[in-house]
């Protein structure tokens, strides 16, 4: 609910704040004091159009703050604490601040809970937080949508258990409708997809590459283009390390051992030599070693290389000319790519099967679906004849004698998420007449009173926290206008309403009265509000009631309409 809202240089208000709280607060307060200038304030935190001029004149803004208190229930509030937390603002303890403020030029800004965001942010707040009635204001019931949600809202129970059986049926549907339409429609692509894949994955399995075959040949082509170069390298190594040459030609390995050997022979004479022959004697077994694979490797030099190489780069061409033609970089791509080939492969080739299955399911799907759609018909239009009968009733007793809600519930002809109805709720002004959109069927304070009507009726079902009516008695007096004030206060036991208004019938019934008061200053008229009480309100009734704020008949006739109201 609205805890306080606080207003400056808005209209004919220079700095006023409006202490609110739960319940049934009224306004009032004479012609041009600025009580519509409220309803706008409340408009403009919850994201209403700009208006520059509506800043006071002379006044380079016009600012205005509302302090809002969030349910202590968390699963009530979860819904505003997220878009708030999504726009970048916070909740503190349990209080939410909006703020906007509009420059003389046109500019708007707007901060949610401590933190700049774009005006739409206030308009995704405003379902959620206030619903507002009034002559010039969007009504939310106008809204295919909306009424349709509504009306499920008041059926309760019944609607939503029926509506959960459809939903659950229709999602299967949906499900099951696009699966077969996508099979169906693509049958000659995926025939086309596995006659390529099969005709693929056949020239794969032909080529049989092995894993990193492509690397392995390349290695050996790069050997056999260079048998020569490695075959004179390698026995130059080998002479080098243990020559088979007879002559004064000295190896690696002879020499180590004639070192060795040289010094074996003084080794007694000085202990420091041992390390040294040890070392000398490691040597000599990596020289043979080495000398041993060297000549291993010239051994394994076929001297026939040129047949080979043909081979292995003919080899190579054929992997090479694979690898390009189905998009990979590598042998070991073209082979994770047979397999998934394979595979896509074995679902294509069962697609007919899944299509046989579906149509059959299709059948079963939409008799399930037409049945679950006729049950949530039929609980909707129960639903809808009690809510037409209740709010009618309601309407008679608003001074709108013979006028009646209608609430229809269509067939649209298709199924939808929600069903296959088209909810409608009219408006018949009077007997004869054909039923309109409420918006459409009646002025502007009857609008209201409509409003008022379904907001009693509906009340607990579709709670909002705050409801704003606007001139919600205009045109009526009397009798009627203590009937309004009356449901005013019904409703506000489950819920704040807040309500401007001239009639002393209707502002009688309040739980928090606040007036609006103006002060002629020169060419500038600034206004205040006050909470009144005690003889205050008294008067103000009085006032309302008459126009004669001391006239003791006049007092007496309020303090009587305000002892009514109590009782």
């Amino acid at each position: 609910m609205i805890e306080e809202i606080r207003i400056q240089d808005l209209g004919v208000i220079g700095d006023a704040t409006l202490e609110l709280g739960p319940g049934f607060t009224v306004v009032t307060g004479e012609t041009g004091a600025g009580k519509t200038m409220i309803v706008t304030a409340l408009g403009l935190l919850l994201g209403a159009r700009a208006d520059p001029g509506a800043v006071r004149r002379g006044k380079p803004t016009a600012v205005v703050e509302g302090r809002w208190r969030l349910p202590a229930d968390p699963a009530a509030a979860a819904s505003v604490v997220e878009r708030v937390e999504d726009a970048g603002g916070a909740v503190e303890d349990g209080d939410l601040i909006l703020t906007r403020t509009v420059s003389a030029e046109g500019r708007s800004r707007a901060t949610v809970g401590g933190r700049s965001a774009p005006v739409a942010v206030l308009g995704d707040l405003a379902d959620a937080l206030v619903a507002v009635h009034g002559q010039s204001d969007q009504i939310r019931l106008t809204a295919a949508a909306a009424q349709r949600a509504a009306l499920d809202a008041y059926g309760g129970a019944a609607v939503t258990r029926a509506l959960t059986v459809y939903r659950d049926v229709f999602t299967r549907w949906q499900e099951h409708a696009a699966l077969l339409a996508r099979l169906t429609g693509d049958r000659e692509a995926r025939l086309q997809e596995a006659a390529r894949l099969r005709t693929a994955v056949d020239e794969i399995e032909q080529l049989a590459p092995a894993p990193g075959e492509d690397t392995a040949l390349a290695e050996r082509a790069e050997r056999l283009g260079n048998l020569e170069e490695l075959r004179l390298a390698a026995g130059l190594a080998h002479e080098a390390l243990s020559s088979e040459s007879v002559g004064d030609t000295q190896d690696v390995v002879g020499l180590i051992e004639a070192a060795r050997r040289a010094l074996e022979r003084v080794a007694g004479a000085d202990p420091q030599l041992t390390p040294v022959i040890d070392q000398l004697a490691e040597l000599g077994f990596a020289a043979a070693e080495a000398s041993a694979a060297v000549s291993r490797y010239l051994g394994s030099l076929d001297s026939d290389g040129g047949h080979d190489l043909e081979l292995v780069n003919e080899r190579r061409a054929a992997l090479t000319a694979a690898v390009r033609k189905h998009g990979v970089a590598s042998v070991d791509e073209l082979l994770a790519f047979a397999a998934e080939a394979s595979d896509r492969l074995l679902e294509l080739d069962g697609d007919d099967d899944r299509i046989a299955a579906l149509e059959t399911a299709a059948v079963d799907d939409e008799r399930e679906l037409a049945e679950a759609a006729d049950a949530l018909t039929t609980a909707r239009r129960d639903a809808a004849a009690t809510l037409a009968r209740r709010v009618t009733d309601e309407l008679a007793n608003l001074a709108m004698a013979g006028a009646e809600l209608v609430v229809r519930v269509d067939d649209a002809g298709e199924y939808r998420h929600d069903g296959r109805d088209q909810v409608s709720i009219l408006l018949q002004p009077h007997a004869g007449s054909d039923p309109r959109p409420i918006a459409k069927g009646a002025s502007g304070g009857e609008l209201s009173r409509v409003m008022l009507a379904i907001e009693v009726v509906m009340a607990g079902t579709a709670p909002v926290p705050t409801f704003v009516f606007d001139e919600v008695d205009a045109g009526v007096g009397g009798a009627a206008a203590i009937e309004i004030g009356r449901r005013l206060a019904e409703l506000a036991k489950t819920t704040q309403v807040i309500v401007v208004t001239h009639l002393a019938q209707v502002a009688a019934f309040a739980t928090n009265h606040l007036r609006v008061v103006k002060d002629a200053s020169g060419a500038v008229t600034a206004s205040s509000v006050q909470r009144l009480t005690g003889a205050e309100r008294v008067e103000e009734m009085a006032r309302l009631l008459s126009g004669l704020t001391e006239s003791e008949s006049g007092i007496e006739h309020a303090k009587e309409l305000l002892e009514l109201a109590h009782a």
